[in-house]
């Protein structure tokens, strides 16, 4: 039962979210914002209730239309004004935004700029604490337009599959931007909350006891594993989509018959039936007024972020890791799939913060075999997820911000394109976007090749899409010993990194190094020493570099060959160093060739080692079809040791 002194702390906080939006309008309206914002005027019960039994260590996620969602759960109302008003104290360091303010710090996973993002980083932030057995809970808040996206969907099938402690929170205020819900969703939310087989429970979004009520219950249940649940909160945005929507979708009949069940109101209404005066109301709102008009001046008298910090929190310090030394010749031998294998286990061994996830890679050991006997070894640290790309990155994302250290497997590189946005929008971006507040150091596994009539969907070599993007790290191995001390320093590093294995390389064997093995990521290596010719290549090219070196070191011709093991960062001081020495570039890498890392590598050459050129720079790659399945047709489209070779020829003799 709430006490008096509750229920005007409820109504307090409303308060403080209703100010907090007016006062954004109208710095926005006078220019003092920048960019795009989305109120929440009219929505404060549901953020204020939903919020109310939540510990600080409890996670939520929010939207676009995130202020109020923050507040709740206890941001400071300065360090918010200051971060809209663009800002360096602001909560994110003048880097996120209305529509990007996070404080991990205080659970906090961040509103999100896209549709249902939030959602599975939600089931990252739960399966954390599912693992931890903390008791930690997370709330998923989202608006009744993210129900039609596929996020919505792997994400609440997962967190359905695997029990998690998580809340999907939807706030149904009747519109999907511009769209009525009704002609949104051919079912209900009810409904589909029947065929994913969990709790379903419906509340008027603007009672705020009700939403405090339920909500309090069902954190309770949902903290004491009854597994995830699904709530609606029917409520209403008075303002339009954005600041400036012109609004010419609803009637402003409509508008006025839902400002009368104005939250503020109905509490307000509801306190004085209780014995609490207007003169004590009239105060509270007052000291609120005071406080927000002084958080307000705080923020305007603060200076922007300098521009000599524009590199800032795109990337973490990684760890200073030396060069290892060469296994001796008597070594142990082992293969590339062992290596992966190996280097998974030491660390889940090493560090309970690391656990993996992907599709059949524990009870199946993985597609190729390489996590065979993990799950046995390591139990519900080693996890099976549906086939459900964007729910598996975006789990890892929020399992990494709440201080965990996932490996997540994408079967397939070209499956790349399914959970895009959780790599591109999210792991990569929200370190930089909450000004370093949030831990992302997420490992995600993925593989790649062609040469055995996978088809254009199997066989694709997609790493220049990820190198383009800052924030990721993209490495790529060539060898058993490279795979497996790379593989560890990725999970050891604090920012996300893809990691490309080449599946025709799961078979080779290699001297297996030792168990403390490390290899630094973003330092390329001279593979093979030589004075006439610099060849540059990555992953499984690299040999077919080096048997090209051998045929042209037969007819007098010395080649140097440069493994670059780690894509982004790009290690241009060695290629630099190397083509000074040579006066020839020869790029190969089995990606196409248009716009490929080749031209990356070749536009830091002329410009940093233009006049060391005696020729011009060579690419050697795919050719710029997608992949054939004919076997004939692929041999002709992949490059290999020959195409080099000739390459090679041409480059030498001019």
């Amino acid at each position: 039962m709430l006490r008096d002194a509750d229920l005007l702390e409820l109504h307090r906080r409303m308060l403080v979210i209703r100010g907090f939006e007016e006062r954004v309008a109208a710095l926005y309206r006078d220019g003092e914002v920048p960019g795009f914002v989305h109120l929440s005027i009219g929505q404060e019960a549901a953020a204020v209730g939903a919020c109310r039994p939540l510990r600080p260590d409890d996670v939520i996620t929010s939207t676009h239309r995130g202020h109020g969602h923050c507040l709740a759960k206890g941001l400071d109302p300065l360090g918010m004004f200051a971060e809209l008003m663009a800002r360096d104290a602001g909560t994110n360091r003048g880097r996120g935004g209305s529509m990007h303010i996070a404080d991990p710090t205080l659970g906090i996973f961040g509103a999100n700029g896209i549709v249902g993002a939030g959602l599975p980083i939600a089931v990252g932030a739960a399966t954390a604490s599912q693992l931890r057995a903390d008791g930690g809970v997370a709330i998923a808040f989202f608006g009744d337009g993210a129900v039609a996206h596929g996020t919505f969907h792997e994400a609440v099938n997962l967190a359905a599959v695997w029990d998690l402690p998580v809340i999907f929170f939807c706030e149904n205020n009747g519109y999907a931007e511009f769209s009525p819900a009704e002609d949104q969703h051919a079912a209900s939310l009810k409904r589909r909350a029947r065929g994913y087989g969990i709790p379903y429970f419906a509340i008027d979004g603007n009672d705020v006891v009700e939403v405090a009520t339920v909500m309090t219950d069902l954190v309770e249940a949902v903290r004491l594993e009854s597994g995830p649940v699904i709530v609606e909160a029917t409520t209403y945005r008075f303002h339009g989509h954005y600041e400036g929507d012109p609004e010419r979708y609803r009637t402003q009949a409509e508008v006025q018959g839902w400002e009368a069940r104005d939250p503020l109101r109905r509490s307000a209404k509801a306190l004085r039936k209780r014995g609490v005066t207007k003169a004590t109301l009239a105060a509270l709102a007052e000291e609120v007024d005071r406080e927000l008009d002084a958080a307000v001046e705080a923020a305007r008298a603060l200076p922007p972020p300098p521009v000599a910090a524009l590199h800032e929190f795109v990337t973490r310090p990684r760890p200073a890791i030396p060069e290892p030394s060469v296994p001796p010749a008597d070594a142990p031998v082992f293969r590339t799939m062992d290596a992966v294998h190996d280097a998974l286990a030491h660390e889940l061994a090493a560090d309970p913060t690391v656990f993996l996830a992907g599709i059949d890679i524990g009870a199946g050991g993985n597609v190729f075999g390489l996590t065979r006997g993990l799950q046995d070894q390591f139990g519900t640290r080693v996890r099976d997820t549906p086939i459900s790309e964007s729910a598996i990155v975006g789990l890892g994302v929020g399992a990494a911000m709440a201080g965990l250290r996932p490996v997540v497997e994408i079967m397939y590189l070209d499956f790349l394109g399914v959970c895009l946005d959780q790599l591109l929008n999210q792991a990569a971006k929200l370190p930089f976007m909450t000004g370093g507040r949030a831990e992302m150091a997420l490992t995600v596994r993925t593989q790649f090749g062609a040469g055995r009539s996978s088809g254009s969907q199997h066989s694709q070599s997609l790493e220049a899409i990820l190198a383009h993007i800052p924030g990721l790290t993209v490495v790529m191995p060539s060898t058993p010993a490279d795979t497996y001390g790379l593989l560890r320093a990725a999970i050891a590093d604090p920012n996300p990194v893809v990691f490309i294995e080449h599946r025709l390389m799961y078979g080779m064997k290699g001297t297996q190094p030792p168990a403390d093995h490390l290899v630094p990521i973003g330092k390329a290596a001279v593979v093979r020493p030589g004075t006439d010719v610099t060849v540059v290549s990555v992953s499984r090219m690299v040999h077919e570099c080096l048997a090209a070196a051998d045929a042209l070191a037969e007819e007098g011709v010395s080649v140097e060959v440069i493994d670059l093991r780690t894509v982004a960062p790009l290690d241009t001081a060695t290629i630099v160093e190397s083509v000074a020495k040579t006066s020839r570039l020869c790029i190969a890498h089995e990606a196409v060739i248009p716009f490929g890392i080749g031209a990356e590598i070749a536009a830091v050459v002329a410009a940093e080692a233009f006049w060391d050129l005696d020729a011009p720079i060579a690419r050697v790659g795919a050719a710029a079809t997608p992949t054939p399945y004919a076997p004939d047709l692929e041999r002709a489209w992949l490059p290999d040791r020959t195409t080099i070779t000739e390459t090679l020829h041409r480059l030498t003799a001019l």
